[in-house]
């Protein structure tokens, strides 16, 4: 069993009778780092199992080289559909109840639900100078390095924010890593994704510019296929904030399926970049991908995967695959990338393949999975970490 958390907190809202919550797993230096989620029926359980993750994620990318110094781990969570009309004031009351938390040690943004405009928005509106300001006072030069991740989340790439990009160059490059290792071509590999928003939507135009074919995608109104290949350009300009694709874009040999219909989708990755908890042990059976990359937090749960791992599914883990998101922010504030993105990009590419590297060499060398390979990895990083820094728990 994982050590209970530093901090676990349940708000209610009195307007609503919502809830809300955070959960500190662990601090570094004083200070944490997780994004707040917003979804229907989101849990003290699910945010406390993020929670755990984030301290993962962050103790995977210790470069004791690096400016950037891994923080602890945390995440917020509210019950609450996102696209409800109550979602945005219930956003921002519970920042101003959590507000003593992100001011002295919970760095926040942007995750499942919430973009990070909408984020900064009700941020200003509860009172705080930043979702991020715990971590000013760690900075060298803070005005230096909060115009650098300003500048970071102006650049564009073909219309699409650099912050959008960084999670999903990361993402593609973790799938890349794991073909090259098996010596599979990129051509011809055909991709499934679960979700195509930010992280879903990214991750799908790095990997047909890399050459690979994206022949399904689902989004809340079901999933839309093409075993040729869908545009995926099309459908991402085709995007409402939610990444739900508007169909009048789609071609005549584009098909609207059922939404679980990208689980038995013919193709050799599967991408759920959506929601926690989308496949289970019923899920996993219609599953005749070789990999499944979690571009989502937690969305294969542990019996799934240790089918799947029996029949010879590589289930590449989330504390891995989408770490890049979190990564890209410090790298950036701390000073190790700039505000560009073939920087930005080139830097990403070379982490995530390393770490990937690592973690599937670890796994094959312990006959495991590459999850419990990355517990692994960063079990031993944790330690290290804290005797350098300080670590509470």
């Amino acid at each position: 069993m994982p050590a209970a958390p530093l901090l676990s907190l349940t708000w209610t809202d009195e307007v609503t009778g919502r809830r809300g919550h955070l959960v500190v797993d662990r601090l570094v230096r004083g200070v944490c780092s997780g994004g707040l989620r917003m979804r229907e029926g989101c849990t003290l359980e699910e945010v406390t199992g993020l929670a755990r993750g984030m301290s993962l994620k962050e103790a995977l990318h210790y470069d004791p080289e690096a400016r950037y110094v891994p923080l602890g781990g945390a995440k917020g969570g509210i019950d609450c559909d996102p696209r409800d009309p109550e979602a945005y004031g219930l956003l921002v009351r519970y920042l101003r109840a959590v507000r003593p938390y992100v001011e002295s040690c919970w760095t926040t943004g942007e995750d499942l639900g919430l973009s990070q405009d909408l984020v900064d928005r009700a941020a200003t509106e509860a009172g705080l100078v930043s979702s991020v300001q715990a971590v000013y006072p760690l900075l060298d030069d803070e005005a230096a390095a909060r115009a650098r991740l300003a500048d970071a989340f102006a650049v564009e790439v073909d219309g699409i924010g650099l912050d959008e990009l960084a999670g999903g160059c990361g993402v593609a490059e973790s799938v890349l890593t794991a073909l090259d290792r098996a010596g599979v071509p990129y051509a011809g590999t055909r991709v499934a994704l679960q979700g195509f928003g930010t992280m879903g939507g990214a991750t799908a135009r790095f990997l047909t510019r890399a050459g690979l074919t994206v022949v399904a995608v689902a989004d809340v109104k079901g999933t839309i296929a093409n075993p040729d290949g869908l545009d995926v350009e099309a459908l991402l300009f085709a995007r409402d904030a939610h990444g739900t694709v508007d169909r009048a874009v789609l071609r005549p040999g584009d098909r609207e399926l059922p939404g679980d219909a990208w689980l038995s989708a013919e193709a050799e990755v599967l991408v759920p970049a959506a929601v926690s908890y989308a496949i289970g042990a019923d899920e996993q059976g219609r599953i005749r991908a070789r990999w499944i990359a979690e571009a989502a937090n937690m969305p294969v749960l542990p019996e799934a995967e240790a089918s799947l791992h029996a029949r010879g599914v590589t289930v590449l883990p989330d504390v891995v695959v989408n770490s890049a998101t979190n990564a890209w922010w410090w790298w950036t504030l701390f000073g190790d990338v700039g505000a560009d993105a073939d920087e930005a990009f080139a830097y990403t590419r070379r982490s995530m393949r390393a770490l990937v590297e690592l973690v599937l060499a670890r796994a094959a060398a312990d006959g495991t999975t590459p999850r419990a390979a990355a517990h692994a990895v960063a079990a031993e990083r944790l330690p290290v970490i804290a005797e350098r820094f300080g670590s509470h728990r």
